[in-house]
């Protein structure tokens, strides 16, 4: 082994490899390593400056025995005389690399296995193949990393796609119950084994491995850290914690504006009503049909004067035939297919989707979107399709100008919202911003994203699902989360079982970060306006989805719980400054509030709303009452006013209009 001291950082040398450690943030170090001759440029998501206190390390080279040692904070790491890496959270072992090849006479060493901790496999004629494993730990917990559409809270035994799909959103951050959080700092397709006997990361293609790990005594510490240096949600806009109407699709201004008349005729304040896609004529044109949508200007200024926001969808595809694709193609704007067909997407056209990893492309869908929704008093976007959503998820054939889709997709999402945070700032740089948006990677939080689940089903298990998707979401750094109350995919709006899963999302969704009625409410039994192949009459719709939508019974039992909505308004106005400035998510698990209740760390059906509220959703149906832990302190049932003591088991009553919430008394 060759060690030197450059520029704060541990450099190892053995062979074709360079090791480089450095100190990076509050207790914490990054690692990167390569076969080339330099490391890149990229931060990819530690974008954050970090304090120069916080970029100084002890460095101990040891020459008598070939090690190393680096030090920040409470966060050590040893080289031993392989190279091996091991890392120690106050003197304590959290987390080394597995080694199993002949070397020394440390027994849990000295194997014939031959197999190496960094594993690098050249690509012919391109970069490397990398896969990093490390030691299990017996009994350890793991949790982040982003949305996957499963039931699993603790993700330790599961294995993880590192890739962008609908419902599916990578955030490759993980918490420890050891006390620890690791970052894979690569934007390119992957996977991720926890398993029982090792954990593995693997790269599919990469110049260079690049991870980062903390240490802290509990996960909300660990989150706070991570934030740090990826960068935290920034201020709410305000009057957005009401009741967001949405719907597969709103065809019409007229339709738009007669629901947000009803609204107001009863009396319900609506904050916030969405135009989902194909109000365009075209994907890729990026602008009204004004067959359907004569005065954009004119609806908006109307539901301004209601207090009502409007959100409109943009997608990423863009049509052949649109308007705008010959100059988009001929500029380099398109991404770019490496065999075959051009077309990388087949939803309702043959299209390309624009390569928002090009500053240019991101200038021009902003230029369009300022000129035809902005202009007109559109208030925020809907990045739908944002991972991108291919027609084949073949990552192999996708080039962007970053990159190969190999080495830098994941990154797709964040750049597609830059390109409208960026464009907003520069027409106001006081302006609260929020953007809706399916997909999102490590640090997407800092462009104020609102990530919902995508397109997930209808049914209890799908509702199971994201619960565990909100929790992992919020300890991968992304406040800002929500989801299409009832699922999206619904085959009959006038399923009575349908009624109450729709019900039950609708009393989880209060106390959750924002309430959003969305979904496709079959059948698709209402004809189209227009027998065109495009434009906004030409597309299916589904059918209604407001409030008043289900019958009497379910407008009451909604009708009352935005009325608890409204009164929880100035609580989760106080979450929203929290997660701006120390990160934390609005959702959160019961250890992240109770890290030293052993029980805590089991619970994957109840949560914390914040600090105050214990929310125990109900996931199946036909329940009325269901069992709620209750951690150490007094706790007051908000439904009856009942009070208990902690550290103990009850069966909490749940009836239709209901579910068991709790709220912790000082």
């Amino acid at each position: 082994m060759q060690y030197k001291i450059k520029d704060g950082a541990l450099i190892v040398g053995h062979q074709n490899e360079t090791l480089r450690l450095e100190a990076w943030g509050q207790d914490a170090l990054r690692i990167r390593a390569t076969e080339y001759p330099d490391f890149t440029a990229n931060d990819w998501a530690l974008s954050q400056p970090v304090a120069p206190a916080q970029r100084q390390a002890d460095i101990e080279i040891n020459e008598n025995d070939g090690t190393a040692n680096i030090v920040n904070g409470r966060l050590q790491a040893k080289v031993n005389a392989a190279g091996v890496l091991s890392f120690f959270r106050d003197g304590q072992l959290i987390l080394r690399e597995y080694f199993r090849s002949y070397f020394g006479t440390e027994s849990n060493e000295s194997r014939c296995l031959k197999i190496i901790g960094r594993d690098w496999k050249p690509i012919i004629g391109g970069d490397y193949g990398l896969t990093v494993r490390f030691d299990p730990n017996d009994g350890e917990k793991l949790f982040g990393m982003g949305q996957y559409q499963q039931k699993y809270l603790d993700l330790k035994g599961c294995t993880l796609e590192l890739a962008q799909r609908n419902s599916q959103v990578t955030v490759p951050f993980a918490v420890s119950s050891l006390g620890y959080g690791f970052l894979w700092n690569h934007p390119g397709i992957g996977q991720v084994n926890f398993g029982k006997n090792m954990t593995e990361w693997h790269a599919d293609a990469t110049k260079q491995m690049d991870y980062w790990i903390t240490v802290a005594d509990t996960p909300a510490k660990i989150v706070e850290n991570y934030s740090a240096v990826t960068g935290r949600a920034p201020a709410l806009p305000d009057g957005l914690l009401g009741l967001w109407q949405s719907k597969l699709r709103y065809r019409t201004q007229a339709e738009v504006l007669k629901v947000a008349r009803h609204y107001q005729e009863l009396g319900i304040p609506l904050d916030v009503i969405v135009i989902d896609f194909f109000h365009w004529t075209r994907q890729g044109d990026w602008h009204f049909d004004t067959e359907y949508w004569p005065d954009p200007k004119a609806m908006c200024d109307e539901l301004h004067a209601m207090g009502t926001k409007v959100v409109v969808s943009v997608w990423p595809s863009v049509d052949r035939k649109s308007e705008n694709f010959e100059e988009m193609f001929e500029k380099g704007y398109l991404i770019r297919t490496e065999r075959g067909s051009i077309q990388t997407y087949d939803f309702q056209g043959d299209c390309l989707e624009i390569d928002v990893t090009n500053p240019a492309a991101r200038d021009f869908i902003w230029s369009k979107c300022k000129a035809n929704y902005y202009d007109y008093g559109i208030d925020m976007f809907w990045l739908d399709n944002a991972e991108p959503d291919y027609a084949v998820y073949d990552y192999d054939n996708y080039r962007y100008y970053l990159g190969p889709a190999l080495e830098v997709t994941n990154i797709y999402p964040q750049l597609y919202v830059q390109a409208f945070e960026d464009g907003i700032a520069a027409e106001d740089p006081a302006k609260k911003q929020l953007h809706l948006v399916r997909s999102g990677w490590a640090g997407s939080q800092k462009y104020g994203t609102l990530i919902w689940s995508g397109d997930v089903p209808s049914t209890f298990e799908s509702l199971e699902d994201q619960l565990s998707a909100g929790l992992n979401m919020g300890l991968a750094g992304i406040p800002w989360w929500t989801t299409d109350i009832g699922g999206f995919m619904t085959d009959d709006v006038n399923d009575p079982a349908f009624k109450e899963l729709l019900i039950r999302w609708f009393e989880f969704a209060v106390y959750t970060p924002f309430l959003r009625m969305h979904g496709d409410r079959g059948p698709h039994d209402i004809p189209a306006l227009s027998d065109s192949d495009h434009g906004g009459g030409s597309l299916y719709t589904g059918h209604d989805n407001e409030i008043w939508s289900y019958g009497e019974d379910a407008f009451a039992i909604m009708k009352d719980q935005l009325q608890i909505r409204d009164g929880l308004k100035p609580y989760i106005e106080r979450l929203f400054k929290e997660a701006s400035a120390t990160g934390a998510p609005l959702l959160r698990t019961m250890f992240y509030e109770f890290p030293d209740d052993a029980h805590a760390w089991e619970l994957q059906d109840q949560y914390m709303f914040g600090s105050d509220y214990l929310v125990a959703p109900v996931l199946r149906a036909g329940i009325s009452e269901r069992e709620v832990y209750l951690p150490a302190g007094r706790w007051v049932n908000v439904n009856d006013q009942h009070e208990y003591s902690g550290e103990q088991t009850i069966m909490a009553a749940a009836p239709l209009n209901q579910i068991p919430v709790f709220k912790k008394l000082a």
